[in-house]
């Protein structure tokens, strides 16, 4: 060999040393690296079953092992990618070498892939550098370059990871598009399905995805993916032993997209349970400072945990149905009601009516549309004025406010003074005022908004809107100011369903339609009427040894500045719901069954003082020391408690009523039961958390009174021993009611978000009506449903010895109210007209129409007129009275 063969031989052999120098130092990734690969994961929900109802992502990903791994999709991947995955090391040579000839000596442009599997995984885990804008050398060198690069992470991965691992990962990355990452992602995605369920053909079409996503994407490119699923299926005819009859019956079928659903956050069930769970998990993670074991923040869209909450979707499917069939009811009878009524001016004063048109306005801002329109005139100029002084915040009342200072209508320290500015940024809003060349176009197109706007929204366009359909929605031809009006209308429904055991919470409804109304209703505050007066009556039994029997007199009573430990500056005398008093003598069971006012008043005059209440209170997991934004206490130290003048949420009090279901034993309503990271470690549990708020004795009298509430002729049409307490605030804002089995609490909330959405009378507006049949379909349909496994003939504890004599009313006189009111209008007629009178009614005549006059009403008649207690000795000594229920907190 001549020297000029060799001199060329060793600068050949030194160029290519140095490109392969170059490559292998040029980000290769270590051993390391490979053994922990980075990739999103979603973070998975799972019910109280087992079963994934939701998903936190930025990819939507879900981690599956070898072994769970469809056998279908193994061969399909193996027969059509890399028959030899087995028998190389990451390296098919002979694929190569077949690419090669077909491609260099035949010209053929369709040669065959030569890429493993495991260079495939090369390729997803670590990407190619872009070639845009080199050179046709630079691009052929890049080519090579990463070829060689991809070969030898290749290689590295086989000794990293077994063949299986391999297999797993990649499956695990791969990007099937339109949302879906990984094998199970596209399972579930394109076919609604687990991939260990997928069919052989399913299985084919995601295989043949691998080659080119976006050229066999079965939405926009059947006929491709069709072509390419039966490529797969023809290997694997070729490989495994599958029949040809298997398969036969595909070949002509375009690939089926019918059950093609996107994955999204907000789609599924419990979405309002969903939208607070992301909340809580953020400041639980924060709070708790739960983090990974390098020290570093979870991210619950990337870190693939597994969330297992208390959720039990078969419970949630009937209170989710519960809760819409009942409020269609409503909305139409709501629609009915106020037909030609305006709600935001109905015996509206000046007062009033701002307050309202002020708020119509507000949610108009709020809404989508508008929020659009306000990016777009303002959205450049408000940016270009936060980049040049520092941030400044720039809502509209902020605008609005700055323009009034520049024409001199407020001051700096006025508009401070109401907290429309910082003080430490008012030297940046001056700044911003002298600026013409930004304030001026800022202060023009928000001017502009202001005037186009109200034209915009007065005007009809085409619109989806909330209704009670099979699809949520209805399209209609209405104004946008006129579409904030009608949802703004809709009444409004929260439930939540608790195990009074374990405190595991079974379901939760926050609302009527999670697309139309986001605001969840389970943790908003609103006035809960009568359903806390068993807390009132439980406090004055344990407190005073009051016997259920124990009778007062219904008349006002009135609670003056100076009485007791009461803290009031006036006297406060409040009245019954229908403003009436009867004279007549009401026991405990009577008094809570038609929630007089009256009679509660005098339990808490006698007790002196509402402190008591608050304790019991805090015992049942209202914190008596909690607070408002404001600073007001959320039980306030006033008697006007007793009648529910207090905000609670739904949540709050379905925790308390536990105390009544679970022998007067509070337990604390969780709704996460644990927390694993991606490799299965426990990282959070949830306990239950338990406290004595009622002793066992006056807890098995409050039960019973309960009971009573909802039994005899006014019954809950259910199978489990049930009790209850509605609720109605004033004006019929706001409809409660509350229920206790042995194995469930559940409360429903039912209002408007404004308290001017509402019902004007208190036949349509009590809880009876708004909120106790959403409890009796759902706690009759989870009877019916075996796979709830709710049984209604569970018990409640029994009471400790001397329950019975406790509630004995033998002992007390057993006229009944309705006996005592009849007599005391006969002795008053023979008062006046004497022997007349006992002329024209004679006993047998009275009697007669006393029979008539005060036979037990009908269920549409009289909600909750009953009287039955569950043992002989209550029924003995009471009996119905035809009075609607008092429900309100009138008088606060």
């Amino acid at each position: 060999m001549s020297i000029f063969m060799w001199i060329f031989l060793l600068i050949a052999i030194g160029i290519v040393g140095r490109f392969l120098m170059q490559t292998i130092n040029n980000d290769l990734p270590s051993f390391t690296d490979l053994e922990n690969p980075q990739y999103n994961q979603a973070s998975i929900i799972y019910d109280a079953n087992g079963t994934p109802f939701g998903k936190y992502y930025v990819e939507n990903r879900e981690l599956i092992q070898y072994e769970d791994i469809s056998p279908v999709v193994l061969q399909a991947l193996l027969a059509t990618e890399d028959i030899r995955f087995h028998d190389h090391a990451g390296i098919d040579f002979k694929a190569l070498f077949r690419v090669g000839f077909k491609t260099l000596l035949l010209q053929k442009e369709s040669s065959g892939g030569g890429s493993t599997i495991t260079q495939q995984l090369a390729k997803l885990l670590y990407k190619r550098e872009s070639r845009a804008g080199q050179s046709k050398i630079n691009r052929a060198i890049s080519l090579l370059r990463t070829k060689v690069k991809e070969w030898i992470i290749a290689v590295k991965l086989e000794k990293s990871y077994t063949k299986e691992e391999i297999i797993a990962m990649y499956l695990n990355k791969f990007e099937f598009i339109n949302g879906a990452h990984g094998i199970q992602a596209a399972a579930q995605t394109y076919f609604n399905t687990s991939q260990d369920k997928l069919s052989i053909e399913q299985a084919a079409m995601l295989v043949g995805m691998l080659k080119n996503p976006t050229r066999y994407n079965p939405l926009r490119f059947p006929d491709n993916a069709t072509q390419r699923r039966n490529v797969v299926l023809n290997q694997m005819l070729k490989y495994y032993e599958i029949e040809q009859s298997e398969i036969d019956s595909f070949y002509s079928q375009t690939v089926d997209m019918s059950k093609f659903e996107r994955s999204a956050h907000d789609v599924g069930p419990a979405p309002y349970f969903r939208s607070e769970l992301t909340k809580w998990l953020r400041d639980l993670l924060e709070k708790e400072n739960i983090k990974k074991p390098d020290g570093s923040e979870y991210n619950i869209y990337t870190d693939g945990l597994k969330i297992f909450t208390t959720i039990d979707l078969n419970y949630q499917k009937h209170a989710e149905a519960a809760v819409a069939d009942h409020m269609k009811f409503l909305q139409d009878r709501y629609w009915t009601v106020w037909k030609n009524k305006n709600p935001w001016t109905y015996e509206a004063d000046s007062i009033q009516l701002e307050i309202r048109r002020k708020t119509l306005e507000r949610k108009i801002k709020e809404s989508e549309r508008y929020l659009s329109l306000h990016d777009n005139y303002l959205g450049k100029a408000k940016s270009q004025a936060q980049d040049k002084y520092d941030q400044i915040s720039l809502n509209e009342n902020i605008i609005k406010s700055l323009i009034q200072v520049e024409k001199r209508r407020a001051s700096w320290e006025g508009i401070i003074g109401r907290n429309a500015i910082k003080k430490s940024k008012r030297k940046s809003y001056e700044k911003l005022l002298k600026d013409s060349e930004l304030w001026t176009p800022l202060k023009s197109n928000y001017q502009k908004l202001q005037k186009d706007y109200k034209e915009i929204f007065k005007t009809k366009v085409e619109m989806e809107v909330f209704d009670y359909n099979e699809n949520g929605y209805k399209v209609v031809e209405m104004s946008p100011r006129d579409s904030v009006r009608y949802h703004n209308q809709h009444l409004q429904a929260s439930l939540l369903s608790v195990d009074p055991k374990t405190g595991h919470i079974k379901a939760w409804v926050g609302g009527p339609g999670f697309n139309y109304f986001k605001y969840d209703h389970v943790n908003s505050r609103r006035q809960v009427g009568s359903t806390v007066k068993p807390f009132v009556y439980a406090t004055a039994i344990s407190v005073m040894g009051l016997s259920p029997c124990q009778e007062y007199e219904d008349i006002q009573y009135t609670i003056a500045p100076g009485d007791a430990n009461f803290l009031v500056d006036k006297e406060w005398s409040p009245s019954n719901a229908n403003e009436k008093f009867t004279s007549n003598m009401y026991n405990l069971y009577q008094g809570l069954l038609y929630s007089k006012n009256s009679i509660t008043v005098r339990l808490v005059k006698e007790m002196g003082s509402v402190d008591v209440i608050r304790e019991l209170l805090d015992n049942a997991g209202i914190s008596k020391s909690a607070t408002l934004p404001d600073g007001r206490f959320v039980v306030p130290r006033v008697p006007s408690i007793c009648l529910g003048a207090m905000d609670l949420s739904l949540y709050e009090m379905a925790g308390a009523y536990t105390s009544f279901a679970n022998d007067g034993i509070y337990t604390k309503p969780i709704f996460v039961s644990r927390i694993e990271d991606k490799s299965g470690k426990v990282i959070y549990a949830g306990f239950t958390e338990t406290k004595r708020a009622i002793n066992s004795l006056y807890n098995g009298v409050m039960l019973d009174m309960l009971r009573n509430n909802v039994g005899g002729s006014f019954r809950m049409e259910v199978k489990s021993d049930i009790g209850g307490k509605t609720g109605t605030t004033n004006d019929y804002a706001d409809g409660w009611f509350m229920s206790v089995t042995p194995d469930l609490v559940t409360g429903v909330w039912t209002g408007g978000d404004d308290k001017w959405i509402r019902f004007l009378s208190l036949d349509d507006g009590q809880g009876f009506v708004m909120a106790r049949p959403i409890v009796q379909k759902y706690i009759q349909s989870i009877e019916k449903d075996t796979a709830t496994q709710y049984n209604p003939n569970s018990e409640f504890p029994l009471p400790p010895e001397g329950y019975l004599e406790f509630i004995d009313c033998e002992k007390y006189k057993q006229k009944s109210v309705e006996e005592e009111q009849e007599i005391n209008k006969l002795n008053t007629r023979q008062d006046e007209f004497g022997d007349e009178f006992d002329e024209e009614f004679g006993d047998d005549e009275f009697n007669s129409e006393f029979s008539e006059e005060f036979d037990a009403p009908s269920f549409e008649e009289t909600p909750d007129s009953n009287l039955e207690a569950p043992t002989k000795q209550i029924k003995d000594s009471i009996k119905v009275i035809p009075e609607i229920p008092d429900t309100s907190g009138r008088g606060q």
